[in-house]
């Protein structure tokens, strides 16, 4: 059986998407195959016990790139994005801080624990903020390559230049210093308060294989800080229906411009002829063709599973070899029959703090010890935690009366000692358990009445990830957000362009610049590549 199209999408994810979207949108003839029995690859909602809907595996929206919602025209299409009005951080003290989407009730908080942090916030925020919008631009950009002479990479690169000569003196200084700091040395610089520190250094960790105190986690804190809901900047919600409802937004999308989605549908190889990408062929044996084959699966996945290596570069190879994916995040799912109950909480503050993030990062050594024992090959026994109840903000994510959980979790190497599958003698708890364990007595710690409450609990590690979703060792990044493996270096050097070595074969996932979280711009540059400069 062979049918023939403009362009193949392998991989339903919301790159994947996205890229059709475009392409179907410029009136190119558009097949997107994807694996599973549906689209989202890590962006998904399913009713994983009866009457209770999650979020699997990603749960919070923020960095969506606006461009795509309005290009798209998403909301037409389903998409409704909920505010998340705080996050709310228990201290191992018995205290809290909080932070509200009301400034002034943040800085009174901040103020409560310290009056020089509520002044040093302030300039804080005005710094992340300019540094954001500078660095946001690099985002739309297709990333040149500088050992190029070739017109489009000087091109490229002409535009960085130009880019960064106009950030000023003081602006390139600011950004330099935080791209090579650690999140916990760059906050130490502004603040004294550990729960203040805990909360912003998290976001400098979460999807990776470093610490606070790694260089290079204080951009991983502001590839976090550049989201932007409804034109609020720094702003994080929840998908109404779940980060499924992302997902079902784009296939619509995809579909009103005559993309045609195919689903269970795996892809065995991708057919070369001549140093040419040609087509596809499926694990059910059907061979489809296409002018243009585009993977948004993550770099790993795409050129040392699907591709003969004979057909690609010695040195492309061992580039992706390289390529660091190591998976450092789990994910813990709770039905529940109640609310938690977090003993730092007054009742006149808990229902609007549990609408919002709950942080379990009670200072930065909390963090730091929990890396410690990733370091070693272990999950970590009090891990940090970032929890959300969507049915509070959702209704429909659970049943009346009752609620779900979400709870993101680091660290959980995807190179456990021993693995997380070993054959082990009866009676003793499989490492997912034992590592579920430690998420729910962690968690007890603030919160003792959550075990009272667990109906079900679906524990997934890295493993589980990459079995379920595809993603090469279970990271959420497809590809460490590392500077190494930033901008024309993600993923290899010369590659950077969303080409390949194979003639007629992008790539359009988060593995591509500029990285990972639900934000799209991967998929979007791609087909703004592939439409500006055609095939081959």
């Amino acid at each position: 059986m062979s049918k023939s199209y403009d362009a193949i999408v392998i991989g339903g994810g919301h790159n994947g998407l996205i890229n059709a979207a475009y392409l179907a949108r410029a009136g190119k003839k558009v097949l997107v195959l994807e694996r599973r029995h549906l689209v989202g690859g890590a962006a998904v909602t399913e009713e994983i016990f009866p009457g209770f809907k999650f979020s699997e595996f990603s749960y919070v929206v923020s960095l969506l790139r606006p461009e795509i919602i309005r290009e798209l025209e998403l909301p037409k299409h389903g998409l409704e994005i909920l505010p998340l009005p705080s996050t709310f951080t228990p201290l191992e003290n018995g205290d809290y801080i909080a932070f509200w989407d009301d400034h002034e009730e943040t800085r009174k908080e901040i103020y409560r624990h310290s009056p020089r942090d509520a002044d040093a916030y302030d300039e804080y925020g005005r710094l992340m903020y300019h540094i954001a919008k500078a660095v946001r631009p690099i985002l739309s950009m297709i990333p040149g390559d500088p050992t190029s002479l070739s017109p489009r990479d000087l091109k490229s690169l002409l535009q960085l230049g130009r880019h960064m000569q106009n950030l000023g003196e003081e602006r390139f200084y600011d950004l330099y210093k935080l791209m090579t700091s650690s999140s916990a040395d760059y906050l130490d610089e502004w603040f004294e308060t550990d729960g203040l520190k805990g909360t912003k250094a998290a976001s400098g960790i979460i999807g990776t294989f470093l610490g606070p105190r790694s260089p290079g986690t204080a951009y991983v804190l502001l590839h976090h800080y550049m989201g932007e809901i409804d034109g609020a900047f720094r702003a994080w919600g929840f998908a109404k229906g779940g980060t499924g409802g992302i997902s079902e937004a784009l296939a619509n999308a995809a579909r009103a411009q005559g993309a045609e989605i195919r689903c269970n549908a795996p892809v065995a190889h991708i057919l070369v002829k001549n140093g040419r990408a040609v087509g596809v062929a499926l694990d059910n044996g059907d061979e489809l063709y296409a002018n243009t084959i585009v993977s948004s699966l993550d770099p790993k996945r795409t050129f040392l599973k699907l591709i003969a290596e004979q057909e690609l570069p010695s040195d492309f190879v061992h580039d992706i070899r390289r390529y660091k994916t190591r998976g450092s995040s789990g994910k813990v799912n709770l039905a529940l029959d109640g609310l938690p109950k977090f003993t730092a909480m007054a009742d006149a503050v808990r229902m609007s703090a549990l609408r919002g993030a709950i942080s379990i990062s009670p200072s930065v050594e909390h963090l730091e010890r929990a890396y410690d024992d990733a370091k070693y090959g272990n999950f970590s026994r009090r891990p940090y935690m970032d929890m959300i109840i969507p049915s509070l903000i959702d209704p429909g994510m659970a049943p009346p009366g009752k609620h779900v959980a979400s709870i993101f979790v680091q660290y959980a190497p995807y190179t456990l000692n021993g693995g997380w599958n070993p054959s082990t003698s009866s009676g003793q708890a499989s490492p997912r358990e034992a590592f579920g364990d430690a998420v729910i007595n962690t968690l007890a710690e603030f919160a003792p009445n959550i075990k009272d409450i667990i109906l079900y609990r679906q524990v997934l590690t890295p493993w589980d990830v990459e079995q379920i979703t595809g993603l090469t060792e279970g990271n959420i990044f497809a590809g460490e957000l590392a500077l190494h493996q930033l901008f024309f270096l993600r993923p290899s050097p010369q590659w950077a362009n969303y080409r390949t070595p194979v003639k007629n074969l992008y790539q359009c996932g988060s593995g591509t610049h500029p990285g990972g979280g639900i934000m799209g711009a991967g998929g979007r540059l791609a087909a703004m590549e592939i439409l500006k400069h055609g095939a081959g």
